[in-house]
């Protein structure tokens, strides 16, 4: 297996932005050190960008936004199909980076990581196909066109996925695009810029420079010739961003925090409900802001439950992410790692009832960032794990004595990204779906839809990503009145 390190710093890229079609020199010379999850020693160093850095990129996206806004839907889209078959004819090269950086286990990211950020430059792609950039209303036409030079901040936690969750769609508007990936994983964002020059994409139309969000992101969301910002990460950050944007009146568009709502039903198969209910919470190690872990349950099978989450862990396998039998691997850093033992610790202070799990790593490991999968039943809406974002591998069960009090309780958050409903009578779960306060909601466990549009209500952000809404989000709206005279 080829390393990901060997091949950037073989290619000259580690050290390097890709800015206007070309690698270039950072201009400053602060750097930090990757560091591996699994073994908590730096793998390598990367450049961080500074202001002058953005400035000469923004500059290349604008200089580019002319030319390619001028294209027509089938040559962006034909761009886009050779950026889809680059990214999964190099499927092993991204699954050793997602690997090496951010501790996904490797056959994790072949099947999930990997493929799934491919999805989102086909739906791009071929969403191109069908959509119509002019419709009539009356004798005015109603236009959309690319809103211009876009600022891309994306995560650490799913880095390849979604990066293309922004790239694709904005590249299909006609945008061209700035991104700023995590510096904390910063290897996939790499190979994706490799992937954007062999595509053969012209100059300037994707440019990337990495660095801190106090540095790179905050130069980015204040500059006058970026005219939107797309960030995902937490809701601290998407604040700090609207805060920098605000001056100049650009569009921001968020997805941010979320503490989703798993509501199992009376009715429920209740073995499939929980067994799914916690794989589904603990994918990606739990490192996924619309991971469905509140498991809001009938109190007379909270037992029961119990029972069936407790076989759901032992099916977990927690181990080194290069090992083809682990299915969990570290977490992502050590900031994250600090934060879930900080928040277990809180579930054991407020008596939460902990039935599996707890502070510190498995016992095989006396290094890295592992944590134990963890939950806690019993919980109470009051308390911490209740209400404050883990972004790890733990799992509070809430009881409830009514539907009505199930839906109260799922809406109780500030928090309105992603919500699951389990049960048997369809029209029940369709009603309760319905009233919870959320960008998406999932029944029954059904498969992912890359069209389906995603994003949140309340401080879970605004905007929406995926499909065609995803597309439309870097567009402006002309009206033209009089065109159809």
């Amino acid at each position: 297996m080829t390393s990901p390190v060997s091949h950037l710093m073989q290619a000259r890229r580690l050290d390097r932005f890709f800015i206007g079609g070309e690698w270039v020199t950072p201009d400053g010379t602060d750097r930090i050190a990757v560091v591996s999850p699994s073994t908590e020693k730096a793998i390598c160093e990367i450049p961080l960008g500074n202001a002058r850095d953005v400035e000469r990129a923004v500059c290349a996206a604008r200089k580019a936004f002319a030319g390619w806004s001028a294209t027509s839907p089938q040559e962006r889209a034909t761009l886009l199909d050779r950026i889809h078959t680059l990214l999964l004819e190099r499927t092993e090269l991204f699954a050793a980076a997602l690997a090496t950086e951010m501790g996904a286990p490797i056959s994790y990211a072949r099947a999930a990581h990997v493929p799934l950020a491919a999805e989102h430059i086909r739906v791009a792609r071929d969403n191109l196909a069908s959509y119509s950039f002019r419709i009539q209303r009356g004798t005015t036409a109603v236009v959309r066109e690319p809103i211009g030079v876009c600022a891309l901040i994306t995560p650490w936690n799913w880095p390849i996925y979604q990066i293309t969750a922004k790239v694709g769609p904005a590249l299909a508007a006609g945008c061209t695009v700035v991104l700023k990936p995590s510096e904390l994983s910063p290897l996939s964002a790499l190979l994706f810029a490799e992937v954007i020059e062999d595509a053969g994409v012209p100059a300037g139309v994707f440019n990337l420079v990495s660095g801190s969000g106090a540095e790179v992101g905050a130069a980015l969301a204040s500059h006058p010739h970026v005219d939107m910002v797309s960030i995902t990460g937490s809701t601290r950050a998407g604040v700090l961003v609207a805060q920098a944007a605000a001056p100049t009146v650009k569009r921001v568009a968020q997805e941010l925090g979320g503490k989703s709502p798993n509501v199992v039903l009376p009715d429920a198969d209740l073995p499939r409900a929980v067994s799914l209910g916690v794989a589904a919470a603990f994918r990606n190690m739990g490192q996924s802001c619309s991971a469905p872990t509140r498991m809001i349950v009938p109190r007379n099978l909270l037992g029961e439950v119990e029972a069936l989450a407790l076989a759901a862990v032992d099916k977990i396998i927690v181990g080194d992410p290069f090992d083809e039998a682990t299915t969990h691997g570290p977490l992502a850093n050590r900031a994250q790692f600090l934060r879930v033992q900080e928040m277990i610790g809180a579930g054991i202070a407020e008596q939460a009832k902990l039935i599996v799990g707890g502070l510190g790593r498995p016992a095989a490991f006396g290094e890295g960032f592992y944590a134990r999968p963890t939950i806690f039943s019993d919980v109470r809406t009051d308390m911490k794990i209740a209400r404050e974002e883990i972004f790890g591998p733990v799992l509070a069960i809430l009881p409830y004595d009514s539907v009505e009090e199930a839906i109260t309780i799922a809406n109780d958050t500030v928090y309105g990204l992603g919500a699951h409903v389990q049960g048997t009578d369809k029209m029940l779960v369709r009603a309760v779906a319905a009233r919870i306060q959320s960008g998406q909601v999932h029944l029954n466990y059904p498969a992912w839809d890359p069209q389906a549009p995603f994003g949140g209500y309340k401080q879970s952000g605004n905007g929406r990503e995926y499909g065609i809404e995803g597309m439309e989000e870097f567009m402006e709206v002309k009206s033209i009145l009089g065109y159809y005279d």
